[in-house]
């Protein structure tokens, strides 16, 4: 088996500890805060409408003017979960591609 030690000049880096709660500044911190927003918004419309339904409900049953509305011909609960919760996480992995792609283009330049 071939290592490869790097020559006596170059410094040896053996730090490779990564913590997600406290990132190192600058690139990994930037891109943590937006894995952050991110998961957040997701969360907060996946079980935040879920919670929504429970605490307006009229009725045992989970009847409220939520499952009485209509979108689209859909009860709106239906369409909500079932339709905008799938475009919703869609666009949120676009715009966090198109922010980390953003970010690594900026620390790029600065090397």
């Amino acid at each position: 088996m071939n290592t490869r030690r790097p020559p006596a000049s170059e410094p040896l880096n053996d730090d490779y500890r990564v913590n997600f709660f406290r990132p190192r500044s600058g690139y990994m911190r930037q891109k943590v805060i937006y894995i952050w927003v991110m998961l957040t918004s997701w969360a907060f419309f996946t079980f935040g409408f879920q919670w929504l339904l429970y605490l307006v409900e009229r009725h045992p049953n989970g009847a409220s003017f939520l499952t009485d509305m209509t979108v689209f011909g859909f009860p709106f609960h239906f369409w909500f979960s079932g339709h905008f919760l799938i475009v919703w996480f869609i666009f949120l992995c676009f715009l966090f591609n198109t922010f980390v792609d953003r970010l690594t283009q900026i620390h790029r330049r600065r090397k």
